[in-house]
């Protein structure tokens, strides 16, 4: 099992195979997915701030989404993409991006992630 922890969110034990995104849904993680996560948009945005080596890599289909993203570093990855290869901790930061998209696909849940 790998431990996914959302940064001042909440922590997700899930097995490998399993994406940043899905262990946010398991957990109910305010990550964004707008477009359900096919890689069609940028909502599930996140910075991998440790664990990156347990994650697949980067395909072209990422980088060229990741282009129209914002606040986008070297440790910039799609949740939806990110898949974890390897047991392990790994910790990522939902980006102001994905919270506001996960907002407007929740709107009871407006205010409640962002000051």
């Amino acid at each position: 099992m790998a431990v996914v922890r959302f940064k001042g969110h909440a922590e997700a034990h899930v097995p490998v195979g399993t994406s940043i995104l899905e262990a946010a849904q398991k957990v109910g993680a305010p990550e964004g997915s707008a477009c359900g996560g096919v890689c069609a948009c940028s909502t599930c945005h996140v910075h991998v701030l440790e664990g990156a080596e347990l994650l697949s890599e980067k395909e072209e289909d990422e980088e060229d989404i990741l282009d129209k993203a914002f606040d986008v570093r070297d440790s910039s990855r799609l949740g939806c993409q990110s898949r974890i290869e390897r047991d392990g901790d790994i910790e990522v930061e939902i980006t102001r991006e994905s919270l506001e998209a996960f907002e407007n696909e929740h709107p009871s849940q407006r205010g409640k992630y962002r000051k």
